[in-house]
């Protein structure tokens, strides 16, 4: 299956202590019957793919990740005057 730029990609891993691995195709550098690809996955590396049978899959069009806002800083309160006791 020949990939489109722009295309959410799962990789499975070809080792049994890692899960598979998912990007976006950031370039298509060769087409078929031996396609390349240029992959930025998920976690921020690229890497160049020569995908053999089966280990390249299609994802669901997903959106991309949105940055979380950053907190407001509280406010500092203001500090209460000193109470001087009143008499009783």
């Amino acid at each position: 299956m020949a990939f489109a730029v722009g295309a959410a990609v799962m990789a499975q891993a070809t080792s049994t202590s890692r899960g598979p691995r998912t990007g976006v195709i950031e370039e298509v550098l060769r087409g078929d019957p031996s396609p390349r690809y240029r992959i930025r996955w998920d976690d921020g590396h690229e890497s160049t793919v020569t995908p053999s049978s089966g280990t390249l899959q299609a994802q669901p069009h997903r959106a991309p990740a949105k940055a979380k806002p950053k907190p407001k800083p509280k406010a500092n309160p203001k500090p209460k005057a000193n109470a001087k006791a009143r008499p009783r």
